[in-house]
């Protein structure tokens, strides 16, 4: 099972707090007028979180599928990798539902906002002061509109470049991890042959040693090991 230091729950965090401020957006959008300029700067930013939105997941999908391929070389298990891909499925779900919504909402608007300008063209209820009056309240709440807009795309922006930095990671770490594999496959293989030699020299010594060679060779190991043994324990 994945710990919370697992980039996958890196990612989800991210995707997760995505989805929450969508659903939020989402819940004013569908309590404000159709005919204002906030429920058409609301279905742009729907629609954009949710085009982004979906690309993470579709991404964070990749992941789990390149990980099923191999589960245990990544530390999961079948479990694990059947809870990851029924979040995806979730997150996808929820934000289809939002896109779905908005954009029938979108058009239906549109052909509101049709049928009332052929209605106002037949018949005009506005003096001109009021005109001014509206489109001068309009002009500033698109300004603000725009701005908000620009934040938010901000911190969209900077969302895509850290789960961009998440994926690096992984990347440098897998990376980093073959590495290390293949350096101390090297390593060993290096240290197996250096002991085949050194048992070949020893039996070769022993062999030309004689039974009285082995036998001095033996009780001078010994006296070595005493010695050692008084220098590490007993000094």
């Amino acid at each position: 099972m994945g710990s919370p230091q697992d980039p996958f729950y890196i990612v989800r965090e991210e995707i997760q707090g995505s989805i929450g401020k969508l659903q939020t957006n989402f819940h004013r959008w569908d309590q404000v007028a159709s005919n204002t300029g906030e429920y058409v700067h609301l279905t742009k930013e729907i629609l954009t979180s949710c085009e982004s939105i979906e690309w993470q997941v579709d991404e964070l999908e990749k992941t789990i599928t390149v990980a099923s391929r191999d589960p245990a070389y990544y530390g999961l298990d079948e479990v694990e990798l059947s809870r990851r891909r029924n979040w995806v499925g979730s997150a996808r779900n929820q934000v289809g539902t939002v896109r779905r919504a908005v954009e029938k909402g979108k058009n239906n608007s549109a052909m509101a906002r049709h049928q009332d300008l052929t209605g106002t063209s037949r018949s005009n209820h506005y003096s001109s002061q009021d005109n001014d009056d509206y489109i001068d309240s309009e002009s500033d709440r698109q300004l603000l509109l725009m701005r908000q807009q620009d934040d938010e795309l901000d911190e969209l922006s900077e969302s895509v470049q850290r789960i961009g930095g998440v994926g690096l990671t992984i990347h440098e770490e897998l990376s980093g991890q073959e590495r290390i594999l293949n350096d101390l496959s090297f390593e060993m293989e290096t240290t197996s042959n250096r002991l085949d030699f050194v048992q070949k020299k020893v039996a070769a010594v022993m062999k030309k040693a004689g039974i009285k060679g082995q036998m001095m060779l033996i009780l001078f190991l010994v006296a070595v090991l005493i010695v050692l043994f008084v220098l590490v324990f007993l000094t």
